[in-house]
């Protein structure tokens, strides 16, 4: 009899809790009474087959936003909330966060430095147009890749300077040369020099952070070979404008980073707002090395990648 009540109260808990059937269609369906559904959830409570966790969103995102700042000495820290520890969706409500925030910041004149990647092409198709005057956007990195694997780095660059009524600036290189003198007689070009530089002169960056994990965007892109790979795993935590580095926030590999085409890490300490948008729980130790390196002095994220950063020693 027990075995069956606890067979009976489970099936009963994946109806109404995973499924969204009501009582009485629960009753319908096995054929007892709607009572006896009621106290078959709770049974299901008591015996532990069901546990309910309850997310406040308005429960202190200020405040862990006020910790974060405080301890890696921000400017700005938005923490917004996803209703689930997942990372598809802390991605749609921290981009969505972004997007806001930079409609509120852009000003006339201002120079907006992008890099590419889900995040910041979820970051581009939310963004509201304004009426400003005299903005510039341009690519952080270069944005060419021969995988077909999508970056959609033309297409964020293009729905930024759309959001701005301006024209984007492309570097229409890869991102990652094979060989270093290549990449320096490429960057010897006058045209590539000045989109170089407007990254530079960018007052407004916004960027994420890559992961070195085995299924990293920069990986997948197959920019490097199975020795490199396996260097920056072993080495590096995560990557920024495609410039990795280790648990310090330094650069791991100064060979990689020599062939990489883009701006510089410490340009980005330079910027008038520099903003970190990323979140989820494999990210963590790749957004703590790059708040330890001082890269970023504007963060967006969710409370769950919030608790975890403030756990972080």
């Amino acid at each position: 009899m027990d075995h069956e009540k606890q067979r009976l109260s489970i099936e009963t808990a994946r109806l109404y809790y995973l499924s969204d059937y009501s009582q009485q269609e629960i009753a319908s369906r096995l054929g007892v009474s709607r009572p006896t559904v009621s106290r078959l959830l709770q049974y299901a409570k008591e015996k532990g087959y069901v546990r309910i966790n309850i997310v406040d969103p308005l429960e202190d995102l200020d405040e862990l936003a006020e910790q974060l700042k405080r301890k890696y000495k921000l400017d700005t820290v938005h923490v917004c909330y996803s209703p689930v520890n997942e990372y598809k969706e802390i991605q749609k409500h921290i981009s969505k966060r972004a997007a806001d925030y930079l409609h509120e910041i852009v000003q006339d004149s201002d120079i907006i430095g992008v890099t590419w990647g889900t995040t910041m092409y979820s970051v581009a198709r939310q963004l509201e147009q304004k009426q400003v005057r005299g903005v510039e956007v341009v690519q952080l990195k270069g944005g060419v890749s021969h995988s077909h694997v999508n970056t959609y780095a033309a297409e964020t660059v293009n729905l930024f300077a759309e959001a701005y009524h301006t024209s984007a600036r492309y570097l229409p290189l890869p991102v990652i040369f094979d060989n270093i003198e290549v990449k320096r007689m490429v960057e010897e070009d006058r045209h590539i020099q000045r989109i170089i530089e407007l990254g530079r002169q960018a007052n407004i960056a916004m960027f994420t952070v890559g992961t070195v994990k085995e299924d990293a965007l920069l990986f997948r892109l197959g920019y490097f070979n199975k020795e490199e790979q396996q260097l920056l795993q072993r080495t590096g935590v995560g990557d920024i404008c495609s410039r990795f580095f280790d648990k310090d926030g330094n650069i791991c590999s100064p060979a990689i980073n020599d062939r990489t085409v883009g701006i510089d890490l410490p340009d980005l300490r330079k910027k008038e707002k520099s903003i970190l948008v990323t979140g989820g729980q494999r990210k963590i130790e790749a957004i703590e090395a790059a708040l330890v390196g001082k890269y970023a002095n504007i963060l967006v994220t969710d409370q769950f990648t919030a608790q975890a950063l403030l756990n972080e020693t």
